[in-house]
């Protein structure tokens, strides 16, 4: 309790030495806000950069569980405005290492054997290391394989859960005090980080994306997936094959090999399109150090991925939109644009369509004066959320991740190739997928599919229509029963009131006998 009080202070201190409590100006009506800006040392102080950088500073000095909880802010553009999103991109979750015998430790923990039955040629130096985890290599004894090993940090899990419980808390003082908060559902915002990150911590699941992906791609040459090795995968473990390549960001080692550039950028577009509208299950880490070029063959160069502990799904719904967006964003239809974003309720149902047309149409328009090859579509998708923001903009995190990955892959494209044409990739792609989507032939293909499920949903109708008409009766008893006492407890009110009248009638009698005589 002591220790978390301490953390606590420590929190509130460096917020306030970060002078964001400039920016709580709105609620300082708060007896305790007020207070704490009173005695902070630190109000004597003008505030040295904009808002978005102190925030980034103050969340990269208390630790990795803030600064993941920054970068979940920086792919909430509903939540925050864009520059401040814009600086806490840039926030860095690498960390030390631990040491090597604690890692030796973990690791023949979670296999329960000695490291040298398993592996061979066991690097106790780490190959890498972040804030979950850190990765040594090794070679895999019984297949002779060269493997990565990711191993979680010891007792992270016991400093996300206390960190955690402080940003609840903190959360939930601030909705109570804040009209914004309330709107933004901070509450409910440190619930989903907390989701996300404990889902990180759980190399199971990592493995589980890894094999999904793997499937995906199987006989596609895009992109490979390393093979995962699920039998020494722990909650705390993660072996997987060493792959070869050459970081994508390095853009003279590739030219010096001869690999199409262009080709290459145009495939990661490919990608990004088959993983969410065919696939529907997106890698939504896709910076620089995750992905690499595997150049053996330059005229025909392959994407190769890695961390798959963030991916994203859509609902059929938010899939279907997403893609009409697109195409409406492509066509600069800004009408469609906020129709979508009306009818998906992404925005407040009551906002005027011709208002929330002309606000996007304001945001956008300055971006088509460029060339074509020089519009990042995913931040033009950035753009309109953000100018949405004042019409309550409510979108659900799978659409915060896709924007994020497409920002990602886009922004990977252009630096290797900046003339890149998204729009001459994603155009013909989207019109086919919405065309094969709606196809008669598909949609008779779905509803065979379904078939089973619609035949015993009819199977059960007649239990149900029983079981609801006989809830109906008894609803119908009840209220009868209840009118039935409703009666009664009238009546008696009735009687009573007229004994109270009799007693009062002889009261007044006795009072009067009493005067006289």
């Amino acid at each position: 309790m002591f220790k978390d009080l301490l953390r606590l202070l420590k929190i509130i201190n460096t917020f306030l030495k970060a002078r964001l409590d400039v920016e709580l100006q709105d609620w300082q009506h708060s007896k305790m806000v007020a207070f704490l800006l009173f005695i902070s040392p630190w109000r004597l102080y003008s505030p040295q950069g904009e808002s978005g950088e102190r925030l980034r500073n103050a969340l990269e000095e208390l630790g990795p569980i803030f600064i993941k909880f920054g970068q979940l802010l920086s792919t909430r553009p509903d939540i925050l405005p864009s520059d401040i999103a814009s600086d806490l991109k840039a926030l860095q979750d690498d960390l030390p290492p631990f040491s090597e015998q604690e890692a030796l430790k973990i690791i023949e923990r979670e296999l329960g054997a000695d490291i040298n039955e398993v592996f061979e040629d066991f690097d106790a130096r780490p190959l890498a290391a972040a804030s979950i985890a850190q990765v040594h290599t090794a070679k895999l004894k019984d297949i002779q394989q060269q493997v990565v090993l990711k191993v979680v940090r010891p007792g992270i899990k016991k400093t996300i859960e206390k960190d955690i419980s402080l940003m609840k808390r903190i959360a939930s003082f601030v909705e109570k005090r804040s009209e914004d908060a309330r709107r933004l559902q901070l509450i409910k915002l440190v619930e989903e980080y907390e989701s996300v990150i404990f889902s990180e911590l759980d190399m199971r699941l990592e493995a589980s994306n890894v094999k999904q992906t793997r499937r995906n791609f199987e006989n596609n040459n895009l992109l490979y997936v390393p093979e995962v090795y699920l039998d020494y995968c722990t909650e705390n473990l993660l072996i997987m094959e060493r792959i070869e390549g050459i970081p994508v960001d390095r853009l003279e080692v590739l030219n010096d090999l001869g690999v199409d550039l262009k080709l290459v950028a145009e495939r990661g577009v490919e990608i990004f399109l088959k993983q969410v509208f065919i696939d529907n299950f997106f890698h939504a880490d896709m910076h620089p150090g995750n992905i690499f070029i595997d150049a053996k063959n330059p005229a025909d160069p392959a994407y190769v991925a890695v961390d798959y502990a963030i991916v994203g799904s859509l609902s059929e719904e938010e899939q279907f939109q997403i893609g009409r967006m697109l195409l409406a964003v492509i066509g600069r239809d800004f009408r469609e644009v906020a129709n979508i974003l009306i009818d998906s309720k992404w925005v407040d149902p009551d906002t005027r369509l011709n208002e929330l047309e002309n606000t996007i149409r304001a945001a956008c328009e300055p971006i088509f004066d460029q060339p074509m090859e020089k519009i990042n579509f995913g931040e033009m998708l950035l753009f309109i959320f953000d100018s949405a923001r004042k019409y309550n903009l409510k979108m659900q995190p799978p659409l915060m991740l896709l924007q994020k990955t497409l920002v990602n892959i886009e922004g990977l494209g252009k630096q290797l190739y900046p003339a890149l044409d998204f729009w001459s990739i994603a155009n013909p792609f989207l019109k086919e997928w919405i065309s094969d989507k709606y196809n008669p032939k598909k949609i008779a293909e779905w509803a065979k599919k379904n078939s089973l499920n619609w035949l015993e949903k009819a199977r059960r109708f007649p239990e149900l229509a029983d079981t609801a008409i006989e809830q109906v009766s008894k609803l119908e008893e009840y209220q009868s029963a209840n009118e039935e006492r409703h009666l009664q407890l009238m009546n008696k009110v009735y009687e009573q009131g007229r004994f109270n009248k009799v007693l009062l009638v002889v009261f007044i009698i006795l009072i009067l006998f009493l005067i006289i005589n």
